[in-house]
């Protein structure tokens, strides 16, 4: 993962995924250069579940510990 990955917001990574996918569904790329964009989309999917799980679990915290209080 590159350094400024680290940085990405979830919509940041989305939108460069979208732009991934258009890239790849339109061809007209040579096999190297697909094969570098199904990476990037890889890496760019992997932030985007790791934001999301992340935000699941601060989810599922507040959650809890609202039940804690009831």
């Amino acid at each position: 993962m590159a350094k400024n990955d680290e940085t990405l917001t979830y919509e940041q990574a989305r939108e460069q995924l979208v732009e991934v996918v258009r890239t790849l569904e339109a061809g007209g790329t040579t096999l190297a250069e697909s094969l570098a964009l199904w990476e990037r989309g890889e890496q760019l999917a992997k932030i985007c579940q790791d934001q999301l799980d992340g935000a699941r679990a601060r989810l599922d915290a507040v959650l809890g510990a609202a039940e804690d209080e009831d």
